[in-house]
């Protein structure tokens, strides 16, 4: 993975954060948006297939004079067996011709499915079986994104409530693999691990230790709820203590990282306070600050290889 530009601290946009995000100040650095949410995607059938929202996108055009503006998709569904959505890609391609943005995201898993011969949307993403298979279906599919946005592209570790039996891999071995094979990089959603560790009774830094932290090219973080006996991925909090602890273990063992993102649901805003998302971010970015010190200084440190 290539060093990504050090950006610092991301907020995630919602709509009832727009006054902070369209604001003054320098409690983050810049703006991951769901670029999904600025368009309407008419389906397959239709031509055009995506209508741009103009308010959205004049809005986003307004942030961009004061921070850049970084997409994380939803819609992709990479994972799917049964279709690649090209024209998804298409229309990505379209956002980076006019916002240039230096990376961007999806998730690592799929919600869109074959069933009786349509395709279902299951609401939810949803994790991939850890086998050869399903990194052989998910190359050329990394290789035509690459191909068509040439920019760095991520794929995020899924939060997921059952586990898929007879795995060939555990999760570390097959994100390092398909990250190794690919050329993509991971989006290290911290939050997710934290949650698959807490419903499914493992060490959370096993896991993160054994991710190779160089593919790393952007973190997130949020906060969740318990719900009938599972702790959830609901956005719903400000940033919980291990999950810190999980960030300042690994921010500095991320040398290509470009940032770190602060993700809360709108539904939640007025319930956590804007106060306290300010503080987590000012949080992050004296954390931000103290790992690239210290990861300048290890790679100062390191010693000339004879050639």
């Amino acid at each position: 993975m290539q060093p990504l530009p050090k950006l610092g601290v991301g907020l995630a946009f919602q709509a009832p954060l727009r006054h902070m995000v369209e604001a003054k100040g320098h409690d983050f650095d810049f703006v991951e948006v769901v670029p999904d949410i600025f368009w309407t995607d008419c389906g397959p059938e239709a031509s055009p297939r995506h209508i741009e929202d103009d308010d959205g996108i004049a809005l986003l055009r307004r942030i961009m004079r004061r921070r850049p503006v970084i997409p994380h998709s939803i819609g992709l569904s990479i994972g799917s067996a049964h279709h690649f959505d090209q024209a998804h890609v298409a229309q990505m391609k379209r956002w980076w011709e006019w916002l240039r943005f230096p990376w961007h995201s999806d998730h690592l898993a799929y919600h869109l499915a074959e069933h009786r011969g349509d395709q279902a949307n299951a609401g939810i993403t949803l994790p991939l079986a850890r086998d050869r298979e399903s990194i052989d279906l998910l190359l050329p599919r990394i290789a035509e994104v690459l191909r068509q946005v040439p920019v760095p592209f991520l794929l995020e570790n899924n939060v997921y409530y059952f586990e898929i039996p007879d795995g060939e891999m555990d999760e570390a071995t097959f994100v390092n693999t398909l990250c190794r094979e690919s050329g993509c990089g991971l989006l290290l959603d911290l939050h997710n691990l934290y949650t698959n560790a807490r419903n499914h009774g493992f060490d959370p830094m096993a896991v993160l230790s054994s991710l190779d932290l160089a593919q790393v090219g952007e973190i997130h973080v949020a906060g969740g709820m318990e719900l009938d006996g599972f702790y959830l991925d609901a956005h719903s909090d400000v940033v919980p203590d291990p999950v810190w602890e999980l960030l300042e273990w690994a921010l500095p063992r991320c040398p290509n990282v470009g940032g770190v993102v602060f993700e809360l649901f709108g539904s939640w805003v007025d319930t956590v306070g804007t106060e306290r998302v300010r503080n987590d971010l000012r949080r992050m970015k004296q954390l931000w600050a103290t790992a690239q010190g210290e990861t300048t200084g290890r790679l100062r440190r390191q010693p000339v290889r004879a050639q």
